[in-house]
């Protein structure tokens, strides 16, 4: 299932360089993936606590972009420079559903219907638990979509900066969440199906 998590190496391949330095500077994949985490925690009590402005909803992409950008730097540091272990898997898996929870529920605050916000949120959180689920029954991680991480990212960003150029587009809110919630639910059939076929 086509996925935008499949543009990952030609991202990475920008990245490479300022990985590297980081690395050389004695940077850690660990401090990166934290960095990703509190970070967005704090962007999702800005969300939170000025949710009628314009400024938080219009940064959010950028924001999305930039923890994208972490995401890739922190497991590249981790396979490219003997950073990798099971700490770090812990921190990674767990900060990135942390991060979906902080910077996807304050659209409860901008939807008439925040059920499906908490309905998306929670399947979000799904889809990672399953497709960590791969290597512990024998078979890869899964990153199949068609909602993943990068491509709820893409989809909110982008709600995101129609909302704060176009505040009345917030009556969309709760649509939006429900189709991708009903597309999160697909993704996590998707990876459940992948894992099956590797058994």
């Amino acid at each position: 299932m086509p996925s935008i998590y499949q543009l990952k190496s030609r991202f990475q391949s920008l990245l490479r360089p300022l990985c590297t330095l980081m690395a050389r500077s004695g940077i850690s994949a660990n401090q990166v993936t934290l960095i990703a985490m509190m970070s967005s925690i704090l962007m999702g009590v800005w969300l939170s606590l000025q949710a009628d402005s314009r400024g938080p909803w219009l940064a959010l992409p950028l924001f999305l972009l930039l923890r994208m950008a972490l995401n890739a730097i922190d497991g590249m540091l981790a396979r490219e420079f003997n950073q990798q272990s099971a700490l770090g898997g812990i921190l990674n898996e767990v900060g990135d559903v942390v991060s979906d929870v902080a910077l996807y529920l304050p659209f409860c605050l901008v939807s008439s219907q925040p059920s499906w916000i908490i309905a998306a949120v929670f399947l979000a959180g799904l889809t990672e638990f399953i497709g960590v689920l791969g290597p512990s029954l024998g078979a890869a991680r899964r990153y199949d979509g068609p909602m993943g991480k990068s491509d709820r990212a893409f989809v909110y960003g982008g709600f995101a900066l129609l909302l704060g150029f176009f505040p009345a587009i917030a009556a969309w809110t709760s649509a939006l969440f429900a189709i991708t919630a009903g597309l999160m639910l697909w993704t996590c059939i998707n990876r459940a199906k992948g894992i099956l076929a590797n058994q």
